[in-house]
């Protein structure tokens, strides 16, 4: 099992969302609202938030943990539909996961997913 995090544009989520749905087996993802910087501290990002003394850039995390035979197609797929060519696209990382607890039916493992 992976965890994909992909950290976006705000204004590419609905294009990732749209795309990610039509993969078969995704089983589902969560979303937060995050801020923060990249290499060029959020100097030349279009949007920025002031934090006291720091400029922060608006962006979004998805977060989906799946089998490890989803990860190649939903990485390319959020790759593909996130990408702008600029500064600030965003990261995507993918990590293992060691264990997966579905809290109402206590399943565990790949079946928990």
């Amino acid at each position: 099992m992976k965890e994909i995090k992909a950290i976006i544009r705000q204004f590419k989520l609905d294009n990732v969302i749209t795309e990610l749905h039509k993969i078969e087996g995704l089983p589902g993802i969560t979303i937060s609202e995050i801020k923060g910087f990249g290499k060029s501290k959020g100097k030349d990002a279009e949007e920025t938030l002031s934090e006291g003394l720091h400029q922060l850039v608006p962006k979004v995390k998805i977060e989906i943990v799946v089998h490890d035979a989803l990860v190649d197609e939903i990485v390319n797929t959020i790759q593909r539909t996130a990408h702008t060519g600029n500064p600030g696209d965003g990261k995507i990382f993918v990590v293992n996961v060691e264990d997966v607890v579905k809290i109402r039916t206590n399943e565990r493992g790949e079946s928990a997913i």
